[in-house]
Parts: C-alpha cells; sequence; structure tokens
C-alpha cells in the first residue's frame, strides 16, 4: 500500500508540470511523509503471531463461504446458505431489483476469481478459470442490471484474466491459459453495449444478455431513470477492458456517461443528485450524499485517474470533493443534502454504504475526517453487532438489515495501511469474531435480517467473498506473504484488481479534454499523497487522538462537560458535540431541534388492518406497520374494499385503474420506493394502500414493526392512507379476497380496533411452507352460520424471513 501510494503521489506531483517551487516542495511533503509511517505504540498493538492465527482463521471461514458455494451452490449464480442450495432466478420467490445481480452466469464463482489468487489458493484459481470458461455462457435470455454486471462479472472476468495472465508469465502454472477469461469479458462488453443507446449517453440500468435493450423479445427499455452510480460507475472495468482488447469502444461510452453526470452537476453547489433521466438528463431525485445511489461515482472519479492518469478525473473529483466537504460532510457524520440547496437535509440517517468513504479520503488524503467517520462506524458496529442498513443520526436502527457488506471492512485496511495504527487491526479482528459469532451458518455464512433479533437471511452474495475476505486478509497479511505485489493494483468498487501499468503500457481512446478551473480552496494534498507527518508533526499517536473525541458516540460511557462559551449541538443519545461553524450554522441549528425533540427510542404506533364484511364481521385483525408520509391515521380511521393492483409491484402505470379507482389497493413490496408505488396509485383513483412484504415468511410476531419512510424528496403531494403487513398476515388478506371477492377493511390504529378490549381479536395461523404458500386459507374457520372462530397463532418460524424498514421495499 505505501509502494502504491508512492508511485501514486509521484504520479500526482508531476502531474502538476515540469519541476518548479511548488512540484519540488510536494515532492519534498511526499518523501517526508513516507519517513512518517509508524505504527503507533498503543495498547492494541498485536504480535506477529496473533495476526498469522487471525489471517489462518479468516483463510477457514472462506474455505467454509467458497467450499459451501462449490458444494451445494455451483453453478448457480448464488448459495442459499440456510436452505443449502443454489440460488437460480426463476426458480425462488422474486426478490424485485435484488435478483437482476443474477444472470445465470456464476456469479459467485466469477466474482471469486482473483480472490483465490490474493489468499494464495492458486490450484483452486486454476480450477475455478477451467470451470468458468468451460461452463459459463453470456448470452442468456435474461435482464439484469448493467451496473451490478459489470462491477462483479466484467471486472471478475478482467481481474481474473490479469491473475492468469501473471500467473502464466512466471512459468510456473496456468500454461494452458490463452486469454480465454478476457475473450468472455469482451463478449460480456458488447452485450452490455446496447443499454448506452440512449440519446443523453447515460447507460439504460438493465438489459438483456440475449436481446439486448430494444428488442422485442428483450423485456427491457421502458425504463427512463438510472442512478448516478449506475451510470457512473463503468470506467474502471470498460477502459481496462478497451486497453487489454484494442476495441476503445468501451472506454468512450464509459468517458460520455461521466462526461454527462458532470454536466449536469449542481453549478451552485457542485453537487450531483440520486436518479437522474437518461433520455433528457434532468434530475429525478435531487438528495445528494456519499452513499447508496451515488458512492461509487465519486469512486471511481478518483480511482480512473489512479488507473489512467487521465487529470480530468482527478479535476472533478476535487472539485465534488471540495462541495462534499463543505455540505455533506458534518464529522463525524456524512447527512444527505438536497443539491440545490445544499443547506437543507433531505433525512436524517446514513446508509451502511457510505462506510467506503472513509477509504476513498485516505487515497484524498484527508485522514482527519477519515478517522472521525470510521470511528463513528465502528462505534455503531459496537453497538448493534453489525452496520445496519441504515442508522440515524442518533445511531438507531433505521433498517435492521445486515449484508455481510464489505465497505467498513474496506475503510479499516485502507486506514490501517495509511497510520500504521494497530487500533484498526483490533477493529478487523472484531469484524472477523462477529461474523464467525452471528453469520456463520453450516452451510455458509447468511445475511444478517435484522441486527436487533439476530434473525438470518437465506442470502450470501457474491460480494462477500469477491471483497470481504479479500480486504481482511490484506489486513493481516505482510507483502511478502502475498502471492503478488498488491501495491502494483488499483481496487475496483467491487475489489477487482487491475494493474495501474495500464495507463503506461496500453495506449488510451480518444482524449478527454475537460478542463476545469482550479479551485481556491485546493489545499495540501490536492495533488498529492498524505503525508502523516505534515498532517500531524511529530505525533505518532495522531489516530487516537482523533479518535478519543468519538468514543462515547452512542452513550457508552463518560459525560461531557459543555462549555457555556462555545456554541454547540448536542445530540441527546450520545454524547458529544459539534461546534457550530459559520457556514454551516443555520443546518446545525435546525439539527439541533430535530434530534432534541427526538425520544430515545422510536415509537411505532401498531396499526392493524381489521376484516369487517362478512363473514369476518371484525374478528380477523391483521397487525400492520404505519407510514411517516400520506394520511395520519391517528387523527382519522379509513375503510373500503380491497383490491389487488396490476401489477402488484405498482411500480409504473396501474393497468386496472377503473376497477381500482375508489377502492384501497393491495400493493406488493419490491422493485421501487413505497412513495413511488403511492403516487402510482393516488393517480390511478385508489383511496388507500395496503402493502405487503415480498420476503416470503416474514411476520409480525418476530420481526419489529417499522414506519415506512419517504423517497427523499417531499411527499406532501401523497394524501393516501398507507399501513404495510408482513408476508404472514398478508397472505391472511390475500387468501380471503381470493374466496370472498369482496372484503372490507378498516385501516386503524391497533388500540382502536373494533371490539378491542373484548377479546374477539383473531391471529393468523399460517404454516409457512413454501409449498402450501398458494393455498393458504384465512384464519377464521367457518361454523354453520357462516360466521368465524378464533384460530391459534402458529408459532413456528421461517428462519429466512427478510423485512424491515425501507424506502425502497
Amino acid at each position: 500500500m505505501q509502494d502504491f501510494m508512492r508511485r501514486f503521489g509521484d504520479k500526482l506531483c508531476w502531474s502538476l508540470g515540469p519541476p518548479s517551487a511548488t512540484g519540488m516542495i510536494l515532492k519534498t511533503l511526499l518523501i517526508t511523509s513516507l519517513l512518517g509511517w509508524a505504527k503507533c505504540q498503543e495498547s492494541h498493538s498485536m504480535t506477529a503471531e496473533e495476526m498469522t492465527v487471525i489471517r489462518n482463521q479468516i483463510i477457514e471461514m472462506f474455505d467454509h463461504a467458497y467450499g459451501s458455494y462449490m458444494k451445494y451452490a455451483y453453478p448457480a449464480d448464488e448459495l442459499m446458505p440456510l436452505s443449502c442450495r443454489g440460488r437460480v432466478r426463476g426458480q425462488e420467490p422474486n426478490r424485485g431489483d435484488i435478483d437482476d445481480s443474477l444472470g445465470k452466469f456464476s456469479l459467485t464463482l466469477i466474482d471469486t476469481l482473483d480472490t483465490l489468487v490474493v489468499l494464495n489458493k492458486l490450484d483452486e484459481f486454476e480450477d475455478a478459470v477451467r470451470k468458468a470458461v468451460k461452463d459459463v455462457r453470456l448470452d442468456n435470455d435474461v435482464v439484469v442490471s448493467v451496473f451490478e454486471t459489470n462491477i462483479r462479472v466484467l471486472g471478475g472476468l478482467l481481474g481474473g484474466h490479469v491473475m492468469a495472465d501473471l500467473l502464466r508469465q512466471r512459468g510456473d502454472r496456468m500454461q494452458w491459459y490463452q486469454d480465454e477469461l478476457l475473450h468472455m469479458a469482451k463478449e460480456l462488453g458488447h452485450r452490455l453495449l446496447p443499454a448506452f443507446n440512449t440519446t443523453s449517453g447515460l447507460p439504460y440500468p438493465k438489459v438483456n444478455l440475449r436481446y439486448g435493450v430494444l428488442n422485442p423479445l428483450s423485456r427491457t427499455g421502458t425504463e427512463s431513470d438510472t442512478c448516478t452510480a449506475c451510470a457512473g460507475t463503468m470506467i474502471l472495468e470498460f477502459a481496462a477492458l478497451s486497453r487489454l482488447s484494442g476495441e476503445s469502444v468501451f472506454e468512450e461510452h464509459a468517458r460520455k456517461a461521466l462526461d454527462v453526470l458532470w454536466e449536469r452537476r449542481q453549478r451552485g453547489s457542485d453537487l450531483v443528485g440520486t436518479v437522474i433521466n437518461i433520455h433528457n438528463g434532468e434530475w429525478v431525485r435531487r438528495d445528494s450524499g456519499v452513499g447508496a445511489g451515488i458512492d461509487s461515482y465519486y469512486e471511481y472519479l478518483m480511482k480512473a485517474y489512479i488507473l489512467l492518469g487521465d487529470n480530468v478525473f482527478l479535476e472533478r473529483f476535487n472539485v465534488h470533493y471540495s462541495a462534499i466537504m463543505k455540505y455533506i460532510s458534518q464529522p463525524p457524520l456524512l447527512l444527505n443534502v438536497h443539491m440545490h440547496n445544499p443547506t437543507v437535509s433531505v433525512r436524517s440517517w446514513m446508509d451502511s454504504l457510505l462506510a467506503f468513504f472513509p477509504g476513498l479520503q485516505v487515497l484524498r488524503g484527508d485522514l482527519k475526517p477519515a478517522i472521525e467517520t470510521h470511528e463513528m462506524l465502528y462505534q455503531v458496529t459496537k453497538q448493534h453487532k453489525f452496520l445496519p442498513e441504515a442508522f440515524t443520526t442518533e445511531f438507531r436502527v433505521h433498517w435492521g438489515q445486515h449484508l455481510l457488506r464489505p465497505e467498513f471492512a474496506e475503510s479499516t485496511y485502507y486506514l490501517y495501511k495509511a497510520t500504521g495504527d494497530p487500533y484498526y487491526l483490533r477493529v478487523g479482528q472484531s469484524i472477523v469474531e462477529k461474523l464467525n459469532a452471528y453469520a456463520r451458518v453450516p452451510c455458509g455464512f447468511a445475511a444478517v435480517q435484522d441486527v436487533r433479533t439476530g434473525t438470518h437471511e437465506d442470502r450470501m452474495d457474491s460480494f462477500f467473498l469477491a471483497e470481504m475476505f479479500k480486504y481482511l486478509y490484506l489486513l493481516f497479511s505482510e507483502k511478502n506473504e502475498l502471492p503478488i505485489d498488491i501495491d502494483d493494483y488499483i481496487f475496483t468498487t467491487e475489489a477487482h484488481l487491475l494493474p495501474v501499468s495500464l495507463s503506461t503500457t496500453q495506449p488510451p481512446c480518444q482524449g478527454n479534454n475537460t478542463t476545469v478551473p482550479v479551485s481556491h480552496e485546493e489545499d495540501l494534498f490536492t495533488h498529492s499523497c498524505p503525508s502523516t507527518e505534515t498532517l500531524f508533526p511529530n505525533n505518532p499517536s495522531f489516530a487516537k487522538t482523533i479518535r478519543d473525541s468519538y468514543k462515547y458516540l452512542t452513550g457508552v460511557g463518560r459525560k461531557i462537560r459543555i462549555s457555556s462559551d462555545r456554541p454547540v449541538v448536542v445530540f441527546n443519545l450520545f454524547s458529544t458535540f459539534l461546534s457550530l461553524q459559520e457556514h454551516k450554522g443555520v443546518y446545525r441549528v435546525k439539527l439541533v431541534a430535530e434530534v432534541s425533540q427526538t425520544p430515545e427510542e422510536e415509537v411505532v404506533v401498531p396499526h392493524v388492518v381489521q376484516l369487517i364484511s362478512p363473514p369476518f364481521l371484525g374478528r380477523t385483525v391483521l397487525t400492520a406497520g404505519p407510514a411517516k408520509f400520506g394520511m395520519d391515521l391517528m387523527k382519522q380511521e379509513h375503510g373500503g374494499s380491497i383490491v389487488k393492483a396490476s401489477p402488484y409491484t405498482a411500480c409504473g402505470p396501474i393497468d386496472n385503474a377503473v376497477e381500482l379507482k375508489g377502492h384501497i389497493a393491495l400493493a406488493l413490496r419490491g422493485d421501487c420506493m413505497f412513495a413511488a408505488k403511492a403516487r402510482w396509485l393516488q393517480e390511478a383513483g385508489a383511496i388507500g394502500v395496503i402493502f405487503i412484504d415480498h420476503h416470503e415468511g416474514s411476520n409480525s410476531e418476530e420481526t419489529p414493526l417499522f414506519q415506512m419512510v419517504g423517497d427523499g424528496d417531499s411527499t406532501e403531494d401523497i394524501t393516501l392512507p398507507l399501513v404495510f403487513l408482513f408476508s404472514r398476515e398478508g397472505a391472511v388478506l390475500t387468501a380471503a379476497l381470493e374466496k370472498h371477492h369482496n372484503v372490507d377493511v378498516l385501516l386503524l390504529p391497533k388500540e382502536r380496533q373494533l371490539g378491542h378490549g373484548e377479546d374477539q381479536e383473531v391471529e393468523e395461523d399460517l404454516r409457512g411452507e413454501r409449498q402450501s404458500q398458494q393455498q393458504q386459507h384465512f384464519c377464521s374457520k367457518a361454523t354453520e352460520d357462516d360466521r368465524t372462530e378464533p384460530c391459534s397463532a402458529d408459532s413456528s418460524a421461517t428462519p429466512n424471513s427478510n423485512s424491515g424498514p425501507d424506502t425502497n421495499p
């Protein structure tokens, strides 16, 4: 890592032009920085023997995960670790957009190829390459995500090829290899190219591997929007493919997409939004942050400069980075703002994907905020065992799911390599221990459905093998213990390895000559590597000093005294303070009001869906979760007849609007946000919406209720009453509708249900087996006079239920 940063620094320093006073100063600073990489001498030190033990433990864990995939799942795309079988698209219940990663191309095998080399499993790597060449097809009639297929499959093939070519050149193995993985990468690249056939140059979000986008058989091409990261995370893989194959078309398309995003930035703030129209370039969602929807766009600007040596990418990154630090960064928090009015916060929670950002800040040389944010994230993991998919500014769970994401481990690796502080080895050790304690199952590692309950979900995403084990193994390895010189490579967002030599050994495509005015806010390391000696002179424990300010973020530990002569923002759940800065004062005063009025535990008032038409007559009552937007059912209950929406996901124009008008709609969670569904259904004339969870087996007995939230933009236009049912409760309602056709319901708070207090509540009696889901009967037994009697609640649970608060259900 340090050697890589030295070479990266040489490129950065001399990119300023011919030797000059400034160049010589930066060169001197760079040399000084190399002398400043000293390990902190603190109680967190770790012996070489301890590191070896943990490294061997990581290898054993990888063997368990990869071995389980190969034994139980291959050639399927992913392993279902609770079911001990492979996930084959079309053979399992549809999970919405999540399944767009699956293309029947042995996703996990390809995503893991270069991890095998890093972990020195060269025999397994050679065997995996043979399997990929022999078994994997890329022309399947399946619609896939352009973004996911690019970073996982194209990146995996390129990383595998680079490793195979290296081993072949060494002469001791892979002599049979004839660039087959590169040929497969080129084929896949051509299959992704039809997605770029738009007027703007921004790609469609999905493509059919066999039929492209606009072919009548493609079953896609109707989408109008894509996320910023989806369009802006192509350049590393596409440029590498162009440089390795000699076909410039890939790099040209990826550069064009980046040009569009750059031109569409908000010129006043230099921020970009989250979702953009691929045809006219207009922003659809204007919230701006560094997490989901935008994250890897910023990452790829920086890394494209490192990989390709093109100044335009560094210049663009630096402009964006200054805006991020001015508006979004509220150390240690990173909070989304409105791109056109960046003093306005759009939400009071953060998502786990932003955990990559401290690692990117290390590459940028901005160590202090990297240390601060990373420490905040570590404190959250200590409180909840893992990073929840989203958490509030007071570090309570917002979405409880944890998908075994690697971003926190990634930033931990970068910070250790940059600081040499053994504290980060201890952080890495905690990640290893928690994975073994709370995610390990007999057939691999399972995602955590809710960090509050510890229940598992039947999924092990391919990125767990591609990224998590790679970063953890590298964290505990010295350079001489690796089979490759890791400093010769740049990590893609999926942690695939591309050689930094591409910029000098392979010809570039036609130049991109965009220029950016030099910012007046450039700092010492805008064009240079970080220097710990310059940033923190004569202070080997600088990282600890920074961390100590955030040791008690989650409320565990000391209380602090607040100085009366210093304006502060006080978070009432944890003990810390943040000084008001003049240019952020308005926002932070607003944050005080938001936080101070928030109770220590978010109270979710249970609602119900009460079936009131015959034969139910109010005796069937289903526990439901409320929404933070739409009609307030606490003030006024709402009733009507129910009709199932078509399409059931309600993510576009409603086909049965005539039938639905004046009725309460049933809509399935998934594919788009709750707010988007509500708008489509409201436009179709619905008078209310009952959302039903698409994760089979989820139920209100085992999973905490949550409040549905909006999509980051204003939801004042949504006036419908909205409630959410878990899968089992939803099955009761849909079975009742299927049998009786005309079912009237009331939507209201549980405490105000009809007959409340008269012991008439009926609990659903559902077995939850997948085979019987389509034949479920509503939980009431018909008597001779067609009235209903209570059923006993079934305590059996499906362990792989997955549900939790989400704006993107």
